[in-house]
Formats: C-alpha cells, structure tokens, sequence
C-alpha cells in the first residue's frame, strides 16, 4: 500500500506584501470612513451634559461647512497607517513572543489580555503626536491651514515636547483598546466551532474582530474623549483625574460621547479591512505562483 500524499501548506507571503497590504486595507478603510472619526471629534470636544447627536452633528458640519469638512485633518492619519498597523501587530506578536517563550509556553486567556495591553502601550509612542495633530485640525473653530501649520505653530508656543502632550492619556487609550481588542478575539475564536472551510475561517475572523472591536471601543472611549480635550487645549491634565472630573461634571454620558460613530465605523471598517487584504492576498498568491500558491 502506497503512503498517504502529503498535503503541501502554503508559504507566508514575505512581511514586505502583507505590511503592503495592512497599509493599503487601512488607507482605504480610513477614506471610505473617516467622517466618522471627524463627527467622534466634535460630540468628545463638546463640553456639559447632554451633547448634539451623531445625525445633527453630521448636518451641522455639513451645513455650516460643507461636505469637504468631514475630511479634515485626514492627512496625519494617513500618514500613520502604516507604521500604526505594522506597529499594532508587530508589537503584538512580539509581546506574545516574550510571554509564551517564543511558542514553548502555551497562549492563555491571560497571557492574550496581558500581550493586548504592551502592545497597546507600544503603538501610543509612534500615535501620539499624529492624534495631536488630527484632534487640532478637526476642531470646529480651527484656523490651521494643515498638519505643518499645527505643527510649527505648537513648537514655536509650547516647545518641540508639546507634540507629545496628551502621550499619557494617548497610552492609557491604546492599552485598555488593544487589551479588550485581542483578548476578546482570543476568547470568541476558541469559543466558536473550528471553521472546515476558507469561507467559515474567514466568518469566524470576521466574527471576533467586530466583537473584540466593540469591547475595545467599549473600554477606552472614556480615555478617548479625554484625551481629545487634553490635546486640544494642551492642559497637560493625566487621564484618570481628568477622567473622574469628567464623570462629576458630566456623567456617564459624558464620558462615552462619541461612541455611536465610533461603533459605526469599527463594524463596517474591519469588513473593509477584511476584503482589501484577502483580495490583495489571492491576486498575489496567483501571480506568484508555487510555493505561494498550492
């Protein structure tokens, strides 16, 4: 009797491909939905109880100053996407790497919560400056001309540090985001049947990044709208302070404006994610052939 044939496993595309394709999956996902992002702004920087709703902010910068409007300040974000997606997921896996020994020490829940949170701690160094630049630019009553203009204007008032004013409040963001982000796809991967086609694996990825998304988003939109009135006015307040006066003066409310956009753009933002990177993938696959494509 003849030995069983082996099944051949596909090759990893080379990092260079795959960074490629995060960047422009991310790119895409921000043009398609940064609006958005331009509307979180506004209801965070709006102080007091109560706030404008998502639809009236929407009509009110539109009918003050026009469409173009929802896309300003898109340039930093732009530029970060890149570096911010290769950062995110390379300091993941590096962090990963120190907690399980390079693999010999098996992944937990624990372990994935803790990965979740360096890595998050990580990206806040590269983002900082660049959210800074955006949060300025998205103001309603900005008289920036671009990103360069707040740039040269916050070194010649405050310093070269003044860039990095809101790191601290940038930090905490990005560590409870990417904490709750990959410890929940950790959780809903294991706790979702093992997929037997490329369709059902791609549901179930699918399935917890648009969960593990929602709990991210859930868990750092308070530090977010904090962080987006620290560095706009450029107090140098630290977050948890700034947080417990936030709920004193404006409830639970005030701490989650913002969060109906941000919701709104997570869900559809990884499906956008999702369909750049495996069309890329299978278009790449194809053209270079064996051993990327068996």
């Amino acid at each position: 009797m003849s030995a069983p044939a082996q099944t051949k496993k596909q090759v990893p595309l080379p990092f260079a491909y795959t960074f490629a394709f995060g960047a422009i999956a991310g790119c895409t996902e921000l043009l398609m939905l940064y609006p958005l992002d331009v509307v979180k702004t506004r209801q965070q920087l709006e102080s007091g109880k109560g706030g404008t709703g998502m639809m009236q902010t929407f009509r009110n910068i539109i009918g003050t100053q026009g469409v173009s409007r929802l896309y300003k300040g898109i340039i930093p974000p732009l530029m970060l996407e890149a570096p911010k997606r290769a950062i995110k997921f390379g300091a993941n896996g590096y962090w990963s790497g120190v907690l399980t020994s390079n693999g010999t020490r098996q992944n937990t829940q624990a372990l994935a919560l803790a990965t979740g949170f360096l890595a998050g701690g990580t990206e806040s160094v590269v983002v900082t400056p660049f959210e800074l630049v955006k949060i300025r630019l998205q103001d309603k009553s900005t008289n920036f001309a671009g990103p360069i203009d707040v740039i040269k204007h916050a070194i010649k008032t405050e310093g070269v540090g003044s860039l990095y004013k809101g790191m601290e409040a940038t930090f905490w963001r990005h560590w409870w985001w990417n904490g709750g982000y990959f410890a929940t796809i950790f959780a809903v991967r294991n706790a979702l049947p093992k997929p037997t086609s490329k369709k059902g694996e791609l549901g179930n990825n699918l399935l917890a990044g648009t969960v593990g998304g929602f709990v991210g988003t859930a868990l750092n939109t308070p530090f977010d709208v904090v962080k987006t009135r620290i560095q706009l006015h450029g107090t140098g307040e630290w977050a948890y302070p700034a947080l417990l006066r936030l709920m004193r003066e404006e409830g639970l409310s005030g701490m989650y404006k913002g969060f109906a956009p941000k919701v709104l753009r997570l869900a559809p933002g990884g499906g956008v994610l999702l369909l750049v990177v495996e069309a890329l993938t299978t278009i790449t696959r194809k053209r270079l052939g064996p051993p990327y494509n068996t």
